[in-house]
């Protein structure tokens, strides 16, 4: 980690190009870039346990913001502790903005000067 920014630094560059190679630091672990996101929907990946995704030395999963928020649920969340806990996740996960619902749940949503609304997708 260098001084001038202590969350990224670049870990090398094409000369001839942009491409470039580097390494995000956070609380919970660092994280190279580029980088393959598993997204965990509702906290978990489906396709895998996580101790395989640890064994293949994953270093960061994704988490749907809308999903989370319908289930498990804020309170859920709040109450095990976060999701790194809920998810006995110990690296970094990084959650969306939601905003890929803005327009793919269009049919569910009200939008407004405050923000954006839905009517959940899994009863109304």
């Amino acid at each position: 980690m260098t001084d001038s920014n202590p969350f990224f630094s670049l870990t090398s560059n094409d000369p001839s190009g942009k491409a470039r190679a580097g390494m995000v630091h956070t609380e919970h672990g660092d994280i190279p870039t580029p980088v393959f996101m598993p997204v965990g929907t509702q906290g978990a990946v489906k396709a895998m346990e996580h101790r395989t995704l640890r064994e293949l030395n994953t270093p960061i999963i994704l988490g749907n913001t809308y999903h989370l928020y319908l289930r498990p649920g804020v309170e859920t969340l709040t109450a095990m502790g976060g999701l790194h806990k809920f998810s006995d996740w110990d690296r970094p996960i990084l959650t969306d903005s939601g905003g890929f619902q803005v327009f793919s749940l269009r049919e569910l949503r009200k939008m407004s000067e405050e923000g954006v609304e839905f009517r959940a997708h899994l009863d109304g």
